[in-house]
């Protein structure tokens, strides 16, 4: 387990990108790398999602049509996961989880399978994995593309998408990447995970006010 100070990023100097500043950043960037994996690490337990059918359906409270529309992008995360493993570059995601899970997560995690069926790489750890580094404030949302750039994801109180900071000194950006990665290791396919704690759950309800 890695000093938490070496991960801490609240002080750390970096560049502030609006929402679609890091949607262009992060696409030139992503579609440079080859020969060197990239990592992905997701701990908050709620966000917003916007522009997402399936997500739509679940608002709506149905439960099945969300579902069928996850497995309706299979074909793009396959096409994806060719493309990626053409460059030398494998995406790989982490998740980290709580239960009871929330209705968010509950709604992602069925996303996630279908990502992680159609080759992009999706494994699942437990919250208690990371609450030793938490002390002083959560882990934040983090993306580290083929080692050279780190994006610290930001979001507004309500979950939604509000840009990143971007990070380029080498040694921060080995330092996430090695964590990582390192939980991936530990982690769980999530294909296992939702089979065992999550396919059998009843179909989660948001609740209001």
């Amino acid at each position: 387990m890695p000093d938490p100070g070496d991960l801490d990023l609240a002080d750390v100097p970096g560049e502030r990108l609006t929402t679609e500043a890091y949607r262009r950043d992060f696409r030139l960037r992503d579609g440079e790398v080859t020969g060197r994996n990239s990592w992905k690490l997701e701990r908050r337990q709620q966000f917003e999602e916007g522009h997402s059918p399936s997500w739509d359906a679940f608002l709506r409270g149905d439960w099945q049509e969300a579902l069928r529309l996850h497995g309706e992008k299979r074909d793009r995360w396959e096409r994806i996961a060719r493309e990626d493993r053409a460059r030398g570059s494998v995406f790989h995601r982490v998740r980290v989880v709580e239960e009871p899970l929330t209705p968010y997560l509950q709604w992602e995690l069925h996303a996630l399978r279908v990502q992680g069926e159609s080759g992009s790489p999706v494994r699942v750890v437990s919250a208690e994995k990371v609450r030793p580094l938490e002390a002083a404030r959560p882990l934040p949302e983090v993306v580290t593309l083929g080692g050279r750039v780190l994006y610290e994801v930001r979001y507004t109180q309500a979950g939604l998408l509000d840009g990143a900071v971007r990070h380029t000194e080498p040694g921060l950006v080995a330092r996430w990447e090695r964590f990582v990665a390192g939980l991936y290791e530990d982690g769980e396919d999530i294909a296992s995970y939702v089979d065992r704690r999550v396919a059998s759950l009843p179909a989660p309800r948001l609740t209001t006010g």
